[in-house]
């Protein structure tokens, strides 16, 4: 990688419910679209500093970090995006940024091709940490 190339990297937490729903953000900027709570590092941040400062500032809480189960390259957007599986508090309550209009726990069902194949990695991971292309 050439010294002023542009690359990113992003942590995003898959939160889940009693239910086995998986809780997304409505963001209020660019496509609008449905996401992971999360994103991108700033200079000097680890990949879980950033994760943990992101989830404050979208979520008005903390996560607790359970595991990194995968790390995804996203070549539409040349990035890789770190995925842990979280939690949050019993009572912790959420209260958005104005990054995002909304918020839904989503059945698995209701999730993206992408976010899909990212959960189920998560959810259903056993130690190894997953690598995948998109």
């Amino acid at each position: 990688m050439g010294f002023h190339d542009f690359y990113r990297m992003s942590s995003h937490a898959v939160i889940s419910n009693d239910q086995g729903q998986i809780l997304l953000l409505k963001a209020t900027y660019a496509d609008c679209a449905w996401g992971l709570p999360g994103g991108g590092l700033d200079m000097g941040e680890t990949i879980h500093q950033a994760l943990q400062r992101e989830c404050r500032e979208e979520l008005g809480c903390d996560v607790q970090i359970d595991y990194l189960s995968g790390v995804y390259f996203h070549s539409a957007v040349t990035s890789h995006a770190f995925i842990f599986k979280c939690h949050l508090a019993m009572d912790a309550q959420i209260t958005l940024s104005d990054e995002h209009s909304e918020y839904r726990w989503f059945n698995m069902n209701e999730l993206s091709h992408v976010q899909k194949i990212r959960v189920q990695d998560c959810l259903s991971f056993e130690g190894q940490v997953h690598s995948r292309a998109f």
